[in-house]
């Protein structure tokens, strides 16, 4: 009888299948507000974690402040949307196995009476001349995020310097902070609630507006969208575990080889609001 249990359990055993090795593992993804503040990471880490038993811990903070708590050897993982700096941080050697991941777009969005009268305009460059030109309220996140980054290039290409001025020739005129502009230092969905109670302008990415407009109770509207200077591309990349031999870089890697796979990518494309709007476009290659 004794014989018989033991040879039972031990077919029972052979059968079973074998343990994921990475099941019950967890790793930190640093990335953008905007994944978080949209909820495409209550989406598609779910499905990740029943695939892999890998538990993906975010820490949700501005692009640029993710990217340091890479460098740092603070997370396994980034997931960010300010490319030069991702591709500058992998050539420095920080970061490896850098992605496209998915993009969506800028917008700027404003209060529905639009002051500066700038809805029909089609230059984002154009529409922060006008606000500068009339010394419209405009809220800036002002944080080194990827948000931040793309609006600072804006003005730049506008000929603008709110935080020092206006420049005009080689000479900056390098005065106090306008009046009329607000750094809040500030994740994208406080940045929009600061510029809905101050009637004021800002730039938002098209994920974050879309989730949140309606729960937030904004009352803006797009006054500018479709400039191709506006598109905003998604990026994922692995810290060096040559720099940081703690890092979790194999369950790093699973992360990024599912998110870019056809299942990720589906998970993806899947994600959309109550309104039915698609946030994210993959274009994982």
């Amino acid at each position: 009888m004794l014989f018989k249990l033991i040879l039972l359990f031990m077919i029972i055993f052979i059968q079973l299948p074998p343990l994921n090795s990475s099941a019950g593992t967890k790793i930190r993804c640093a990335s953008t507000t905007s994944t978080q503040n949209s909820g495409l990471f209550d989406h598609i880490l779910p499905i990740f974690e029943k695939k892999t038993g890998i538990k993906v811990d975010v820490v949700a903070v501005g692009t640029g402040a993710a990217i340091e708590i890479g460098r740092r050897g603070d997370a396994d993982v980034v997931f960010v949307h300010a490319k030069e700096q991702e591709l500058q941080a992998v050539e420095e050697g920080y970061f490896v196995n850098r992605h496209d991941v998915m993009y969506n777009d800028f917008v700027i969005i404003g209060p529905s009476n639009d002051p500066a009268k700038i809805r029909g305009m089609k230059s984002a460059s154009e529409v922060f001349k006008k606000i500068a030109e009339n010394s419209a309220f405009f809220v800036s996140r002002g944080d080194n995020s990827g948000t931040h980054t793309k609006e600072l290039s804006l003005w730049k290409k506008a000929n603008i310097y709110p935080q020092w001025g206006s420049r005009m020739g080689d000479e900056a005129h390098l005065t106090h902070l306008q009046k009329w502009y607000l750094e809040v230092g500030q994740g994208m969905e406080k940045t929009q609630r600061i510029a809905n109670e101050k009637r004021a302008y800002t730039l938002t990415d098209r994920g974050t507006w879309l989730a949140t407009k309606d729960k937030d109770k904004l009352e803006m509207v797009i006054v500018l969208e479709g400039d191709p200077v506006l598109f905003n591309q998604y990026g994922v990349m692995a810290v060096n575990p040559q720099r940081h031999k703690h890092v979790k870089y194999k369950e790093a890697m699973e992360f990024i080889n599912w998110i870019i796979s056809k299942e990720g990518q589906h998970a993806i494309a899947s994600f959309r609001d109550k309104h039915r709007n698609q946030l994210f476009i993959p274009n994982a290659k």
